[in-house]
């Protein structure tokens, strides 16, 4: 009897220290490093991942956001701008965790938000604009369009740091491609094709409002009117985000109905491949699977992109969709080609992720104090703004994932949505250019000496124009633009 007693208790025993080494309640922590409390588990019971919730802390009742955790939902505090805390997901390795949430910390939409990282980005725009011309305005990254899939913030983590490196894409998309069959590749192809003819436009209804910005700074308005009109912009830029919002529509679709055909050996590859780690990506030939020579650019683009984003939606999340690098806002004044033209052509060239606040930095220091207060002013401006793009950002990717888990999106809601969202960035923008305009009229010549210097880019010379990155040889050949100035008495002009 008392044997049986001893093996009873010996069993209760290893039952109980099993469930509690199993629990995130009673889970040691690591030396040094903060893990979830049990109240951060509590919080997200009968959640999903990137709902928001009111998480109880030693220093209040603060906003939080579930996050997938090997344990569970968790939630993870809003903190201020750079402050988030240092916790290891379980089951990661010292190594591993230190590095993830490294990046994590240093990109996330707390710090895009953050006044140092906005005035900086802000102010590597006014280099740009000001030193620039209206062809090297026009220049952007097709990946900045149409940006609710989580490829953005998967780069920006990524824990081998090669998510600007032009490889970065190469891989995830050759890896995608290659395990597709000649249907899936099929679909991603015609897909692609009928996306490029809109992506086109897209990238046209943007030259309009970049040649108005211009007008604005070298003062060259219609006559008697006080400048550009705030209402005017914001309504044309909500036309070309709508227009936006209505492109991504149609590649949710194509992204649920390319998940939905998958079979389980594909499941499994994509499974191997970690969200934010290049290293865990297989080598792949992606020449393969490229389309065949000729095809048209923006074709190819197209296709590439698809691939490409399919992984970073599929193995993402709500977080990753909503969340925007601090310079996705305001993208006419030509800081994408100042950053990313030495990159152009070149198969292995890592951008520096310190080269915009360094150099707005340095823009910054050039101006007297009056003309910084130009730029300086700005956060306040928009921190509004920037709070409800990111609720708008985060509905649009909720939206979007129905395709993924089967079922429909509402169109007419997301495109709603993205309008309201362009009216925002339109608002961001008119700051921006009427703030550059006043500082560049009090530019003394030895300021202007300087800043052409930290634009850094001697022997290169913009095209008149840009589809994205494909230069436009010929003069482009614009509509009137007196529409976006005071008095405002023609049509916005925007497309309906």
């Amino acid at each position: 009897m008392k044997t049986k007693m001893m093996v009873l208790l010996l069993v209760v025993s290893l039952y109980v220290c099993v469930a509690m080494a199993q629990s995130p309640q009673s889970r040691p922590e690591t030396p040094g490093v903060r893990m979830p409390p049990p109240q951060a588990y509590e919080d997200c019971k009968g959640k999903k991942a990137g709902d928001t919730v009111q998480h109880t802390t030693r220093e209040g009742t603060v906003a939080a956001t579930c996050v997938d955790s090997p344990q569970g939902l968790v939630a993870r505090p809003n903190r201020q701008p750079g402050v988030q805390p240092d916790v290891r997901l379980p089951q990661e390795t010292p190594s591993q965790g230190q590095q993830f949430r490294k990046n994590v910390q240093r990109y996330s939409i707390e710090q895009a938000v953050s006044d140092q990282a906005q005035l900086h980005t802000i102010a590597f725009s006014g280099l740009a604009f000001i030193t620039g011309d209206f062809g090297a305005a026009t220049f952007i990254p097709p990946g900045k369009v149409c940006d609710f899939f989580g490829f953005q913030y998967m780069r920006d983590i990524d824990t081998a740091e090669k998510g600007h490196n032009p490889m970065f894409l190469n891989r995830v998309a050759g890896n995608v491609l290659h395990i597709l069959n000649d249907g899936q590749r099929a679909l991603l192809e015609i897909s692609a094709r009928q996306e490029a003819v809109q992506l086109r436009t897209l990238a046209e209804m943007r030259l309009p409002l970049i040649n108005a910005f211009y007008r604005e700074l070298n003062g060259d308005i219609p006559s008697g009117s006080k400048g550009l009109n705030k209402d005017a912009v914001m309504r044309y830029v909500g036309n070309i985000f709508a227009f936006d919002a209505q492109l991504s529509y149609g590649r949710a679709q194509i992204f649920g109905q390319l998940a939905s055909s998958f079979t389980p050996e594909q499941k499994a590859w994509l499974a191997k491949m970690k969200f934010g780690d290049f290293n865990t990506w297989p080598a792949i030939d992606v020449e393969r699977y490229k389309l065949p020579r000729g095809t048209e650019k923006l074709v190819n683009v197209a296709y590439m992109t698809y691939a490409s984003e399919f992984f970073s939606w599929y193995a993402g999340s709500v977080e990753a969709d909503t969340y925007f690098c601090p310079e996705r806002h305001g993208t006419y004044f030509g800081g994408f080609y100042m950053k990313d033209m030495p990159a152009m052509g070149k198969r292995d060239y890592d951008i520096s992720t310190s080269v915009t606040g360094d150099s707005g930095k340095d823009f910054l220091n050039t101006l007297t104090g009056n003309q910084r207060n130009n730029v300086t002013a700005i956060p306040d401006l928009q921190r509004k703004d920037l709070q409800e793009i990111i609720d708008l950002r985060r509905a649009i990717a909720l939206e979007l994932r129905k395709f993924l888990k089967g079922g429909k999106a509402d169109q007419k809601k997301v495109i709603a949505l993205g309008r309201r969202y362009g009216n925002l960035d339109g608002e961001l923008s008119y700051y921006y250019a009427t703030a550059f305009a006043k500082v560049s009229r009090t530019l003394t010549k030895e300021q202007r000496k300087s800043l052409i210097k930290l634009r850094s880019l001697d022997g290169y010379t913009s095209a008149p124009a840009y589809i994205y990155s494909t230069p436009v040889r010929e003069e482009v050949n614009l509509p009137d633009t007196d529409h976006f100035f005071f008095p405002n008495t023609k049509s916005s002009g925007g497309a309906k």
